[in-house]
């Protein structure tokens, strides 16, 4: 029975330095979230698009998006924290990226299941990952750019055979928001490590 309060510690302060190494890293998330608006604002200025010039779009949005989002979770394993699930979505992005530059010819029906169920996935991935985050830092907006994520893959799977200009309204608005709710939390994290910074000053 005395191992339940020891337990529940533990667990506490690992969810503690896992939200203070991500509000170290907060640029990281900035940036996908600054990447994901400049795509969105591609793919609605352009809705005329080529299904081909949306694969590269996207692809390319992938590969980038991948890179910075594995940043932290390298930077957890540098200092022996566990940020499994935020790198596995990274390495993730980055192979959508690579199968749809490898074959940029896909069809619509494919490309989209493609981008259906990476965003499933990914969404999902988000929100376990939310949880392992402190309140404070921002949880909540994890959890919205996942639910956002998740819906977008449901929305492409019901409705499979969308035009290519509908689709890139749809790739361009999830991108949109999904990019906003990642700013807000990168600037939320930001505030929780000034503040932290903050106390630490004044306690010494």
């Amino acid at each position: 029975m005395a191992s339940g309060p020891s337990g529940s510690t533990h667990s506490l302060d690992r969810i503690q330095a896992m939200s203070s190494l991500l509000a170290q890293n907060w640029w990281a998330v900035a940036l996908r979230g600054v990447f994901a608006i400049v795509f969105a604002l591609i793919a609605l200025f352009s809705p005329g698009a080529t299904i081909l010039s949306l694969v590269l779009f996207f692809s390319a949005y992938m590969l980038v998006d991948g890179v910075f989002g594995i940043v932290s979770g390298i930077r957890a394993a540098s200092n022996h924290q566990r940020w499994g699930l935020l790198i596995l979505e990274g390495v993730l992005n980055i192979l959508v990226g690579i199968v749809a530059f490898a074959m940029p010819g896909l069809t619509v029906l494919f490309f989209v299941t493609l981008v259906a169920v990476w965003s499933l996935i990914t969404g999902v991935l988000m929100i376990v990952a939310a949880f392992k985050l402190n309140p404070e830092y921002g949880r909540g907006w994890l959890i919205f750019s996942g639910i956002v994520s998740v819906l977008f893959g449901i929305a492409l799977l019901v409705a499979p055979l969308v035009g290519a200009v509908v689709l890139t309204w749809w790739l361009g608005a999830y991108a949109l928001v999904f990019g906003i709710g990642l700013l807000v939390l990168a600037f939320k994290l930001k505030g929780r490590r000034d503040n932290s910074s903050g106390s630490a000053s004044l306690r010494a």
